[in-house]
């Protein structure tokens, strides 16, 4: 029996397989709101027959956002768009759906990326001031953010604990805490964008305490029988940044405090990185976590094979695959996947005469 389409149950959430469609950012949003491009862009891939969905980066704040497009849940605005789509996704697959929240601290206030991305100076339309742990912009040519005060801190804080609610009356199976890819959360944990000289900075211990003050507050927020997990970058690629120790030292602190998954991938605070990019390279950084904790482990990276899947979680490098470009080029890789691996898939009952005759057990309806 193929691993990667065995079952897995995570914090109580009970998945069919170990596919997981990652958060991927749309650029697609008004005001925060959530559009009809999202409802066919979530419905489509809620038929691909992956374990669990996950909603794209949703900002906490309106300053939080990384572009003026991006989704948002922090009003009730933002939470009757989101409700439209999950619910009419909810109507025609059963697949669990998670949400990713996240503040993007200083790489807040970006253009599109098709209009070149890079971030908005505030005096211009669709623009803002960021803030940050400290007055350090990603890029050189960057606005410097504002260094973020106790009240600040504290106010993003409570917009996390709002945003968890808000989750829970959605009825969202899943929370994932963004604090990955340069990231405000990722901001602080990193020496390379947090030289802080109070308790939020300096020590690996100060680094890592406003992270776990919003783990602890997103957990407290939501419904204790559903999962909260966090996704971290292993290695920041930079000499003296944000590594590999560090990350499994958050790991472990995150575990003791009831996170229910790691996802594991790498970079995005400085633009100096130095990725060695290949299938699969951010597997070592998932594969040392796993080594380390007891809890479920998603690798993610250039994984695009459904044998190079298979093996990751057959041989206990990862409990769980994420799936993000792979998932947009092909939205039926988990039933490819499948049909190469000797596995099945749900599928639509409309979609059921689909399915090719050498593969009669591929598809089974809902």
């Amino acid at each position: 029996m193929s691993k990667l389409f065995a079952p897995i149950t995570v914090g109580g959430l009970k998945l069919v397989n170990r596919i997981v469609i990652a958060p991927m950012c749309q650029y697609s949003a008004v005001d925060g709101c959530m559009t009809d491009w999202h409802l066919i862009h979530l419905g489509h891939l809620a038929l691909s027959g992956a374990g669990l969905l996950t909603i794209e980066a949703t900002a906490v704040v309106p300053e939080g956002r990384i572009s003026y497009a991006d989704v948002g849940l922090y009003d009730d605005a933002t939470e009757a768009a989101m409700a439209r789509v999950v619910d009419s996704v909810r109507r025609n697959s059963d697949m669990p759906i998670a949400i990713q929240l996240n503040h993007a601290g200083r790489k807040a206030s970006t253009n599109l990326p098709w209009l070149g991305g890079g971030q908005i100076a505030p005096s211009h339309d669709n623009a803002w001031q960021t803030v940050a742990p400290s007055p350090l912009g990603f890029a050189e040519r960057d606005q410097p953010p504002v260094e973020l005060d106790h009240d600040g801190l504290a106010r993003i804080r409570d917009a996390f604990t709002a945003a968890a609610h808000r989750a829970a009356h959605l009825g969202i199976d899943a929370v994932q805490i963004h604090g990955a890819h340069g990231y405000l959360l990722h901001q602080f944990l990193s020496p390379l964008s947090n030289h802080r000289v109070d308790e939020y900075g300096g020590s690996l211990d100060n680094r890592m305490r406003f992270p776990l003050e919003i783990f602890d507050a997103v957990r407290q927020a939501f419904p204790a029988d559903k999962p909260v997990t966090m996704r971290v970058s292993g290695a920041d690629w930079v000499e003296g940044g944000w590594d590999i120790a560090q990350t499994i030292a958050f790991a472990v602190a995150l575990e003791s405090r009831g996170c229910s998954a790691i996802h594991v991938s790498s970079g995005g605070v400085d633009p100096r990185q130095q990725i060695p990019v290949g299938p699969g390279y951010q597997v070592p950084l998932a594969r040392a976590v796993k080594q380390a904790t007891a809890m479920p482990i998603v690798a993610v990276g250039l994984i695009t094979e459904p044998e190079h899947a298979e093996a990751i979680v057959g041989t206990g490098d990862a409990d769980m695959i994420a799936l993000a470009r792979a998932m947009l080029y092909d939205p039926r890789w988990p039933w490819h996947a499948a049909a190469r691996l000797g596995a099945s898939v749900t599928a639509p009952n409309q979609y059921l005469r689909s399915q090719p005759r050498q593969f009669r057990d591929l598809l089974r309806g809902r």
